[in-house]
């Protein structure tokens, strides 16, 4: 079936077959994996729930993974990596996504205002390593805040669906009651539940920020379960703090969707970025490289911004890098590197 593939592939050549299959419908694929909105729901202010029905390449996910979608918007293909909050195992195969509408966001902004059932985005398969482990722990928590919800709600799902009977507390920090999503879902699992404790905090009311006496109220036996965390990276910080007081790093399993990185000075900043392909040159003003092309007036593709995807993978023909996530510098020459999380040190040219 492959090799037949490959010669069809061959004869429709110079577009692949799938340009051709999507004139007859858009979710009519041979190699590409679509999906189609089939369901849009707006119960949460600032933020949509969609129900995607994927083509039959879709193999599922894990609970807590990500998937990479894409829209055009204005002519130019748009991806983000959002996670499913739908149990690993529905049996439809649909996939449940609930985007929240972030200020600035140019794709949850789209989806918010734009999505309609029918409406086709493509999709990735799911990935990371933010996912619960075979066979399950005795004993999980999950915390949660704003947006990070969805990874941790998939988890909880699963674990509900399979009738998990080991010891279950999940905590939630949202401003308001209104923005949280699937809350009537949250309070049906807790009362289904003898063994799950689900709580839902809102700091602003005098409710309380995360620290250790609510980690110890709700989960007192933390020490012995493993822990998921995903949040805003103040939440993010004060978990780690205590795990790592408490010599239980081994136990925090955290997945971050926002890009930590320590800033460079413009100041410090030195030498001049290339662009090959396009021709374009710029003095380097110390920001990643991605943010240093469109501010040429180069659009190069790309999707989460913070070096999950890979969509902005380019060639760095000369010249030295540096990780801003990790700090690390790299000067080997013709070697791939994504343009959203290295910044040029010195002279540096790109192959956009």
């Amino acid at each position: 079936m492959v090799g037949l593939l490959d010669l069809v592939q061959t004869l429709t050549t110079p577009h692949p077959l799938d340009r051709y299959l999507e004139l007859v419908h858009p979710t009519l694929t041979a190699r590409e994996l679509r999906a189609q909105i089939t369901h849009v729901r707006r119960s949460a202010p600032g933020s949509v729930t969609l129900t995607l029905r994927p083509t039959r390449q879709w193999r599922g996910h894990a609970a807590g993974q990500y998937v990479q979608i894409g829209v055009v918007i204005d002519g130019i293909r748009h991806t983000r990596c959002y996670s499913p909050v739908n149990p690993e195992a529905r049996r439809d195969r649909h996939i449940e996504l609930t985007v929240k509408a972030h200020p600035g966001g140019l794709v949850s902004q789209y989806l918010y205002r734009n999505a309609v059932p029918g409406m086709v985005v493509s999709l990735e398969p799911a990935d990371g390593v933010f996912r619960l482990p075979e066979p399950r722990p005795e004993r999980v928590l999950l915390i949660s805040g704003g947006s990070g919800i969805t990874p941790v709600l998939s988890m909880l799902r699963t674990l509900a669906d399979e009738g998990y009977p080991g010891e279950l507390a999940f905590l939630h920090y949202a401003k308001s009651p209104e923005a949280v999503p699937h809350r009537a879902e949250l309070e049906a699992i807790a009362q289904a539940n003898s063994n799950f404790r689900i709580e839902v905090r809102h700091p602003g009311d005098g409710s309380g920020y995360f620290d250790y006496d609510q980690l110890e109220r709700i989960a007192p036996w933390f020490a012995d379960g493993e822990t998921y965390v995903c949040g805003p990276q103040g939440l993010m910080d004060a978990v780690r703090k205590i795990f790592e007081a408490e010599r239980l790093d081994h136990r925090l399993h955290a997945e971050e969707f926002i890009l930590s990185t320590t800033p460079v000075d413009a100041d410090e900043a030195f030498g001049t970025v290339s662009f090959t392909a396009s021709g374009k040159t710029a003095e380097n003003n110390g920001a990643v490289l991605l943010e240093q092309a469109e501010a040429a007036g180069l659009n190069p593709e790309y999707g989460c911004r913070m070096g999950i995807c890979f969509s902005c993978t380019a060639v760095r023909r000369t010249g030295c890098t540096r990780n801003v996530r990790t700090g690390e510098t790299d000067s080997d020459p013709d070697q791939p590197i994504q343009l959203c999380i290295n910044a040029p040190v010195g002279d540096v040219e790109i192959d956009i």
